[in-house]
């Protein structure tokens, strides 16, 4: 997961408005789509429960038949249907985005195995769970939203249309009480005024009464009508396997082609030179010396670079020392002056010191090859049960890790292990990458 605080969150101002939002939320858009909403819901929520009930019923009344177990797919199958309509309702009245459920597991293909995976799927038998709770909740608000709105506009309009009473009605207005004796009737100036006001009230409490009804609906649907948790978790470790595998096929590739084209391509030329050495041993000892002489250097570069190759799979001072000398060891390789401070109690797992031992070492390769900077520093300390990892620079500023850089890779990386990349990298500097890191000691 990368969270880039740096990019595009200040380019686009908010409106501002001069009445407060409690007076504005009656005539706002998002208010009238809720309201949409809720009175949707009854006729959806009435549909939808006559057929869960009717056709739940009827299979398992047929049970001791062969016809029960279609007759109990055909009727989950049609509540998945309506939980497609249900999280467009959802997203398109109230702006809540729901991804769709898990998708039914055929083992092989066919009606039989269609109705035997439609049967074993949570995902179905939560769109019934809906069908049979969303119903009695689509009646309540329902009701609630409705008696309040009206009773809301009308209380507020009363002084619009009380005439309608002593004109038409032949009565003083909207009676409070009455018995045989005697009547109470808001007809005076103050008691109209008084209705108004107790109108104005409901309809300024309406909206916000709307709004949690339709967090509730929110509710319902993202629990019962989108994936459960748990399928969550399993796509997302799948996701996670994938990457751990294409990293580590990467990591293989690059260390294939660093000795290719390094260490064994000088170790060919150092035989080859050696060989020649030999064969001029006698006839020139003075060249033969000198050629040993360049086959020793030759040999030297060969064990840098071998060694090199070696601290970049899993250096040794990581293993026995711990991070603080590794990267201390990072930071003196480091184009710019940088100050290391780690502040650990104990050391984390080894893969995930591994993790932390490479993020670091990549970031200050960006930082030499990149940023501009004049120095930089990085801080290492454990909360609860993270490792928290911080690069900072004084560089130019800019880096983006949604632009497929080096950054969305080790993004990739730490995503795998349920890490956390946060980049703030305004143009002009100053560079402050963090790093989250499950802590598993």
């Amino acid at each position: 997961m990368v969270t880039d605080y740096g990019q595009g969150y200040a380019t686009r101002s908010e409106p501002r408005h001069r009445l407060p939002a409690g007076l504005r939320a009656p005539f706002a858009a998002r208010s009238r789509r809720e309201f949409g909403y809720v009175l949707l819901s009854l006729p959806v929520a009435t549909v939808l429960f006559s057929w869960t009930v009717t056709m739940v019923a009827l299979g398992a009344g047929l049970l001791v038949t062969f016809l029960g177990i279609p007759v109990l797919a055909a009727a989950l199958a049609g509540c998945r249907g309506f939980g497609v309509l249900e999280r467009a309702r959802a997203r398109g009245l109230l702006g809540l985005e729901v991804a769709d459920p898990e998708p039914l597991r055929l083992r092989k293909p066919g009606a039989a195995a269609w109705m035997g995976a439609m049967l074993k799927s949570g995902a179905s038998w939560r769109h019934v769970l809906y069908a049979l709770v969303q119903f009695p909740w689509a009646v309540f608000s329902f009701s609630v939203a409705v008696t309040f709105w009206a009773c809301g506009w009308g209380l507020l309009s009363y002084p619009l249309w009380f005439w309608v009473f002593p004109a038409y009605a032949g009565e003083g207005g909207i009676q409070l009480y009455g018995d045989a004796h005697h009547s109470v009737y808001l007809d005076n100036p103050f008691e109209i005024t008084v209705t108004a006001l107790i109108g104005l009230v409901f309809t300024l409490a309406t909206p916000w009464l709307v709004r949690a009804l339709t967090t509730v609906d929110g509710l319902l649907v993202r629990g019962l009508l989108g994936p459960s948790p748990l399928s969550a978790r399993v796509v997302e470790l799948e996701s996670d396997r994938g990457i751990v595998v294409d990293t580590a096929a990467a990591d293989l590739r690059r260390i294939e082609r660093d000795l290719h084209d390094g260490a064994q391509a000088r170790l060919v030329n150092l035989a080859m030179d050696l060989g020649l050495a030999k064969e001029k041993l006698r006839e020139d000892p003075r060249t033969a010396a000198r050629m040993v002489e360049e086959a020793h250097g030759e040999v030297k570069t060969a064990l840098q670079e071998l060694r090199d190759l070696a601290r970049g799979i899993h250096p040794a001072v990581l293993t026995d020392r711990g991070l603080d000398a590794a990267l201390s060891a990072v930071a003196s390789r480091c184009t710019v002056p940088v100050r290391v401070e780690v502040d650990l109690p104990a050391r984390p797992a080894p893969a995930i010191e591994g993790i932390a031992y490479f993020t670091v070492s990549e970031l200050l390769q960006n930082i030499s090859k990149h940023s501009g900077a004049r120095s930089a520093s990085v801080d290492v300390w454990r909360s609860e049960d993270r490792l928290m990892l911080q690069v900072t620079d004084d560089g130019v500023g800019g880096a983006d890790a949604s632009r497929g850089s080096g950054l969305a890779g080790l993004a990739a990386r730490l995503d795998a292990v349920d890490g956390i990349l946060m980049v703030d990298s305004p143009a002009g500097g100053p560079t402050r990458v963090i790093a989250e890191l499950p802590w598993r000691g």
